[in-house]
C-alpha cells in the first residue's frame, strides 16, 4: 500500500494544535498583553524548562540550575535525573542555541513537534499494518486524543464524577515523554517492519533470509533515543521487544527462526546502548532514589486503567479468532498481541524484579497510548478486509471515529488547560522580573553562584528557565542534584524564617500543605498515587520536624545568614510581605517596580 502522507500530515497538524492550545489560548486571551512566556501543560516543565535553559547558556550537562553548582574539575557533581536522560534536552537546547531562541520558544516549538512526529509515527505504523491510510489516520488520532481517557485521567474525572481535570494530554508534557514518544512509534514500526520483511507473500513462498539490518539499526537507534530521553519510555520499550520476543517463541509463526535472528540482533544492540547508561546511573546523587520512591515489592498491579483496555483487547482478539476473522499464525496478529501484552508487563514486572517505581507514571505517561494502539491495530486488523477493499463504509465511519478524536481532544483541552490558566498568567506577569535578572547577570562575573530570593514561590519555581542566578528555595529544587537533602530542607527552612512563618505555623502547614511535606519529608508522604508503599505523615513526625525547625529559628545566625548568600530579593507588590527576619540580616535598596512585582538588591548587613 502507498501511504497518503497528507492524511498522516491531518492527523499530525490536530496533535500539534492541541499541543499548542496552552499558548494558543494564552495568546488569544491576553492578546499584546502576554509578555511571551511558554504556557506549560504541566507544572513539572518549570524543572525542564530550567535545564533546557541552561544547556542553551552554555553550562555543562551536569548542572543544577536551581542551586547554581555546576559540574567542573574543582567541583565534581553527581548525575541527575536531567543529565542522565539528556538526549531530550539537549534536542531542544543545541537547535535554539544554533538559532538564537530562547527557552520560552523553544518549549513550545518542541511540543508542536513533539506532537506533529508522534502523529505521523503512529499513522505509520497503522498504515502499514493495517493497508488503510483512512484508518491509520483515524487511528493517530484516536491513539492520542483517547489516551487520557485510557488513562482514566484528565476531562474524564469532572465530566462524568466529581475529580478534578488533571492532567493535560499528558503524554506531551514537555519535554518527557513528549519528545521521546516519536522515538518509541517509530521503535514499534522498526519492529514490525523487520517481521513483516519474513512473511511469505504466498503459501508456496519461502520467506526472505535477508537479515533487515537497516531495520535492526534504526531500532537500535531510536530505543537508545529513548533509554537517554525519559525511564518510563524506554522501559516500556523493552517491554514491548521482550513481549514480541515471547509471543514469536509460543506460536512460532513460518519463518520464526530468522525473526528471532532479527529481534536477538535488536536485543543485542538495546542491552550495548545501555551500558553507558548503567554507568551514568550508578553515579546518581544519593537524593534521586529518595524523589524516585524506589520500592521493593512483588506485588500483583492488575487495576490501571490500561490493563481494562489491554483486557478488552485480547477480548477482541479472542472473539476475531473464534469468527475467523483473523488468524493467529498472522504476523500481524501477532503483533497487535504483543502490543496488548505491554500494558500487563509494565505494571507487573516487579513481580520478576522485586522493584517499583511511580507505576502511576505508566498510567499516564505510556501504558495507556500503548493501550490505545493496541485496540486501534486489533479493530483495524479484523476489519482489515473490508478496509483492504476500501469498501463504501470505510471512508466515512473512519471519517467518524477521526471527527470524535478531534472533539474529544477540544474537550480535554477546555476542562484540563483552565486549571493552570490562572498559574500561566501570573507566571508571565513575571517574566518581565526573570528578563531584567537575565540583563543583571551579563554584568556579574560569576551570576550562577548570585542568589535570589523571592516571596512568591510561583515564580521562585519559574525563575531558573529564564535567569541564570539560582534561587534560594523552589519546589522542584530536591528534583536536581546540586543540594543534598540536608542542605535542600536547610534551605527551606530559610525560605520559612525569611518568610516570618514560625514553629506552630509549620505545624497547621505540614497537616495541609502538600508542598510543605515534599520539602520537608520529600515525594510519596503526601499522596498514595506514586507509590506501592506509600506511608501518611503521623502527628509524630509532624511535631517533631516542626520543633527542628523552632530550634533552627532560635539558633538563626549571621552565618546561616550567609549561606547561601543572598543579592536579590523579589516581591510580589500586590502580597506585600512581612520582610522583618530578612531585614535583621539584610539590608535590601530601594526596589525597582517592574510590573506588579518588586526587585530588591540585597546585601548583608555587618556585624
Amino acid at each position: 500500500m502507498k501511504l497518503r502522507w497528507r492524511l498522516g500530515v491531518i492527523a499530525a497538524i490536530f496533535l500539534a494544535i492541541f499541543c499548542l492550545y496552552p499558548q494558543l489560548k494564552a495568546w488569544y486571551v491576553h492578546g499584546d498583553a502576554w509578555n511571551g512566556h511558554y504556557a506549560y501543560n504541566d507544572i513539572d516543565e518549570v524543572a525542564y524548562a530550567s535545564y533546557v535553559n541552561a544547556l542553551i547558556d552554555g553550562r555543562p550537562r551536569k548542572n543544577d540550575p536551581y542551586s547554581g553548582r555546576d559540574h567542573t574539575a574543582e567541583t565534581p557533581q553527581p548525575e541527575s535525573l536531567f543529565s542522565i536522560q539528556f538526549a531530550a534536552p539537549y534536542t531542544l537546547a543545541i537547535p535554539a542555541r544554533l538559532l538564537g531562541i530562547g527557552t520560552p520558544w523553544a518549549m513550545t516549538l518542541g511540543g508542536a513537534f513533539a506532537g506533529l512526529f508522534a502523529a505521523l509515527a503512529v499513522f505509520l505504523l497503522i498504515g502499514r499494518l493495517t493497508g488503510n491510510n483512512w484508518y491509520a489516520m483515524a487511528s493517530a488520532l484516536a491513539v492520542f486524543c483517547f489516551g487520557t481517557l485510557a488513562a482514566g485521567e484528565g476531562a474524564v474525572s469532572e465530566i462524568f464524577f466529581e475529580g478534578f481535570s488533571y492532567p493535560y494530554f499528558p503524554g506531551f508534557r514537555r519535554y518527557i515523554p513528549a519528545l521521546a514518544f516519536p522515538a518509541f512509534f517509530m521503535f514499534c514500526y522498526m519492529i514490525w517492519k523487520m517481521l513483516a520483511a519474513g512473511r511469505p507473500n504466498t503459501d508456496a513462498e519461502q520467506p526472505t533470509q535477508r537479515m533487515p539490518v537497516l531495520s535492526i539499526v534504526l531500532a537500535v537507534l531510536f530505543y537508545s533515543y529513548t533509554v537517554y530521553s525519559y525511564f518510563y519510555v524506554w522501559t516500556t520499550a523493552a517491554a514491548f521487544l521482550a513481549c514480541v520476543v515471547l509471543v514469536w517463541l509460543v506460536e512460532r509463526p513460518d519463518g520464526w527462526l530468522r525473526d528471532m535472528k532479527a529481534l536477538g540482533m535488536t536485543a543485542l544492540g538495546c542491552g550495548a546502548a545501555m551500558i553507558p547508561y548503567a554507568y551514568l546511573l550508578s553515579q546518581r546523587a544519593d537524593t534521586m532514589d529518595n524523589v524516585q520512591l524506589l520500592v521493593h515489592t512483588r506485588q500483583l498491579d492488575l487495576f490501571r486503567f490500561p490493563e481494562y483496555v489491554s483486557f478488552a483487547v485480547l477480548l477482541i482478539i479472542i472473539g476475531g479468532l473464534a469468527l475467523k476473522l483473523i488468524e493467529l499464525k498472522d504476523r500481524s496478529v501477532l503483533f497487535a498481541v504483543a502490543l496488548t501484552l505491554v500494558p500487563f508487563a509494565i505494571f507487573n514486572q516487579q513481580v520478576i524484579t522485586g522493584r517499583s517505581l511511580q507505576p502511576i507514571h505508566y498510567q499516564v505517561f505510556i501504558g495507556n497510548y500503548v493501550a490505545m494502539l493496541a485496540l486501534m491495530a486489533a479493530v483495524g486488523l479484523l476489519w482489515r478486509k473490508g478496509l483492504a477493499g476500501q469498501g463504501k463504509a470505510v471512508r466515512p465511519v473512519c471519517a467518524v471515529v477521526a471527527v470524535a478524536a478531534i472533539a474529544w481532544g477540544f474537550v480535554e483541552c477546555h476542562y484540563t488547560v483552565r486549571v493552570l490558566d490562572w498559574a500561566n498568567e501570573h507566571r508571565d506577569s513575571a517574566l518581565p522580573v526573570a528578563e531584567r535578572l537575565e540583563e543583571l547577570a551579563k554584568s556579574s562575573n560569576d551570576p550562577h553562584r548570585e542568589t535570589v530570593f523571592s516571596y512568591d514561590g510561583i515564580f521562585a519555581d519559574d525563575m531558573p528557565s529564564v535567569a541564570p542566578q539560582n534561587i534560594l528555595w523552589a519546589r522542584h529544587q530536591h528534583v536536581f542534584a546540586g543540594l543534598s537533602w540536608e542542605e535542600s530542607k536547610e534551605r527551606y527552612y530559610q525560605y520559612l524564617y525569611y518568610s516570618n512563618i514560625g514553629e506552630d505555623q509549620l505545624d497547621a502547614m505540614l497537616k495541609r500543605d502538600f508542598v510543605s511535606q515534599i520539602a520537608l519529608f520529600g515525594w510519596g508522604r503526601h499522596t498514595d498515587r506514586l507509590s506501592f508503599d506509600a506511608k501518611p505523615l503521623t502527628f509524630g513526625e509532624i511535631a517533631e520536624e516542626s520543633a527542628r525547625y523552632g530550634r533552627y529559628v532560635r539558633d538563626f545566625d549571621r552565618s546561616n545568614a550567609a549561606n547561601p548568600l543572598i543579592s536579590y530579593v523579589v516581591v510580589d507588590s500586590g502580597h506585600q510581605p512581612d520582610m522583618t527576619n530578612l531585614e535583621k540580616w539584610y539590608e535590601l535598596d530601594r526596589g525597582e517596580v517592574i510590573g506588579k512585582f518588586i526587585l530588591y538588591r540585597a546585601s548583608l548587613r555587618d556585624r
